[in-house]
């Protein structure tokens, strides 16, 4: 592909196309993308970047870019922009696909040594934690996080000056409608992390074993001189590695890994808190010394690290006095390790968790872990399903069910259907000093965190 002068985002508001927008602007290439109107979390990023997004869609926002990305969402490759793209012959790609050319050097011509996260949890955590540690060490790394940015970076995207290409590599598939593909097999990385295996995702995987089966030929991609970091405590990590025959870093609690987490963040102090985030630092810090940073770089980078958005993210102090944090938990076992990862923080503190179910698709599928999910909340308030731009209403679940199961485990459970309602419980409540409240799930649930009053909505640390 000859260098790209202009690219054409539709949908560039999406978690993965807004960090791909900022790395092209940041390289000089001229920018335009449209999206619809509502607020996302990556709307500060872009007015960051300088990139207004278009609002809506039309083939008059369209243009002639030497190039045009796009995802599975807002109509796909049947969206007016692109069918419109496609009409003027210019060559349409999808995100996941972008995000393997740009480190691959076929956008920018300039070739960089690929860093890969995957898993079914902990990816955006721990690509910036690896972004972190390069960039406290000197290295001026290219980076790719699906959120809207981590504190220690500034922005979700950024295109450096050294070698290195640090990405999220996503495990859904590339364009639901005509490309199966899953997203990370478009990247082609040096060295890549799996940080664990769970079935997720039923519109994508038939069973764990089919999960298990993508991640493997993720792994198989490597090349001879590749290294595979991964956590030999997974069940299914285990049976991968069985099936895996090139050069592999295990890491975990168990001393049977190759690195032992308690050994390897002896004496680091992370901002994070949460066994799950030990598990990620231990993997950021393991690439670390993969790319010739000695221990003690590793460890003064991952100081550096302040969090990502969206996890675990210290909103403010509610008039009221409660705590307000919220996080992008939306699997079973996300939710399970973030409210531990809380009840263990505030052991003398009310834990009340907001939660909004994010697709029918993945509620229906595991909906007896769900109701099992919450053993670590004092109360719960669960919203409505939060659909995906993807996939249409299923009359055969939802919310009211998920809550009515509830009950019958939980002594609190609440059932508020829409965001209004929860607002209204929380300041009726006046929850106060002694009480935790978290927002939780991938949808747009985070919204409702700029309708209360705060005494002092500022970043404070929580270790």
């Amino acid at each position: 592909m000859s260098k790209i002068k202009s690219i054409h985002f539709v949908g560039i508001k999406g978690v993965g196309m807004t960090p791909l927008a900022i790395i092209a602007r940041q390289a000089g290439v001229s920018v335009t993308g449209s999206d619809i109107v509502d607020e996302f979390i990556t709307d500060e990023p872009l007015k960051k970047a300088g990139i207004v997004p278009l609002v809506g869609f039309s083939k008059n926002h369209v243009g002639n870019p030497d190039l045009v990305i796009t995802t599975g969402a807002n109509g796909g490759f049947n969206n007016i922009e692109v069918l419109e793209a496609k009409r003027k012959s210019i060559k349409v790609i999808t995100q996941g696909e972008a995000v393997g050319l740009f480190m691959n050097g076929e956008i920018f011509g300039r070739k960089f040594v690929g860093i890969s996260v995957t898993g079914t949890h902990g990816k955006t955590t721990t690509t910036a934690m690896i972004a972190t540690i390069l960039k406290a060490n000197g290295k001026d790394p290219s980076f790719l996080i699906g959120t809207a940015g981590a504190v220690s970076l500034g922005t979700p995207g950024h295109i450096g000056r050294g070698e290195y290409f640090v990405a999220e590599a996503d495990e859904y598939m590339t364009e639901p409608n005509f490309d199966k593909t899953i997203k990370h097999m478009w990247q082609n990385p040096k060295i890549a992390v799996i940080t664990n295996i769970e079935f997720d995702h039923p519109d994508v995987y038939n069973s764990i074993d089919d999960t298990r089966k993508a991640f493997l030929a993720f792994a198989n991609k490597l090349p001879k001189d590749g290294v595979l970091i991964t956590c030999g405590d997974d069940p299914q990590v285990k049976k991968l590695l069985s099936d895996f025959n090139r050069r592999k870093i295990t890491y975990g609690v168990s001393k049977d890994n190759d690195f032992v987490v308690d050994h390897v963040l002896k004496d680091v102090e992370l901002f994070v808190f949460g066994n799950h985030n030990r598990l990620n630092a231990a993997a950021a810090f393991i690439v670390g010394l993969e790319v010739g940073l000695s221990k003690k770089q590793v460890k003064d980078g991952l100081l550096q690290f302040r969090g990502s958005k969206r996890r675990s993210e210290f909103v403010g102090k509610l008039q009221s006095g409660a705590l307000l944090f919220d996080d992008y938990a939306h699997h079973p076992t996300e939710i399970k390790k973030t409210l531990k990862a809380f009840k263990e923080k505030f052991s003398d503190c009310k834990i009340v968790c907001i939660f909004q179910p994010h697709t029918y698709s993945r509620t229906k599928s595991l909906f007896e872990q769900f109701v099992n999910s919450f053993d670590d909340a004092n109360s719960v308030l669960i919203t409505n399903i939060y659909a995906s731009l993807r996939e249409k209403k299923d009359p055969t679940v939802s919310s009211e069910l998920l809550f009515k199961s509830m009950k019958n485990r939980y002594k609190d459970v609440i059932f508020l259907p829409e965001i209004e309602d929860v607002v209204k419980y929380i300041d009726e409540k006046k929850y106060g000093e002694d009480t935790i409240i978290i927002t939780m799930g991938a949808g747009d649930i985070y919204k409702i965190n700029s309708k209360f009053e705060y005494r002092n909505p500022k970043q404070i640390r929580m270790t």
